[in-house]
């Protein structure tokens, strides 16, 4: 078995000396009930014939609809979420307004064993957290992505 890649960026900005990242919550009907947990990086998987940060800016704005921001993107590293992904993150220093955001879809059987195929949204909503209250909504595979960046915002 293979093991998966995904590349993202977390953006950040900071308001009134406290950083706030951006994460979107994630489509579909296994996590439409949730809301610990259920956050995530704007990210996607690759193959390895992409590189990771084309994908990580290709996946921000498959996700979101809106092109990556200008700046300088900083290695967060990267993780092995529990189901084994390989989850690789930089965070880039921007803005944007989620009301402006169009998530990209992506098609699924539902329910499941119907035979119907429906499309959903990759992420649902989009919203600023400050790290605290990130930590508890994102997925728990990413929350060292947030102590990396504030490690970083501290140095």
């Amino acid at each position: 078995m293979t093991t998966r890649h995904s590349a993202g960026i977390l953006l950040f900005r900071r308001t009134g000396g406290s950083p706030e990242v951006l994460l979107g919550h994630m489509g579909g009907p296994f996590w439409a009930r949730r809301d610990a947990g259920a956050w995530s990086l704007p990210k996607g998987e690759y193959t390895s014939d992409e590189e990771p940060e084309a994908a990580a800016r290709r996946e921000f704005q498959e996700e979101l609809g809106l092109p990556t921001p200008a700046g300088e993107l900083l290695p967060l590293g990267t993780t092995r979420q529990s189901g084994g992904k390989v989850v690789t993150a930089w965070a880039l220093e921007g803005d944007l307004d989620p009301a402006e955001v169009v998530p990209g879809t992506f098609d699924m059987e539902w329910p499941r064993g119907s035979g119907r195929v429906r499309s959903f949204p990759e992420v649902d909503r989009v919203a600023w957290f400050d790290l605290d209250a990130a930590r508890d909504r994102i997925v728990t595979g990413q929350r060292v992505f947030l102590d990396r960046l504030g490690e970083l915002l501290r140095a």
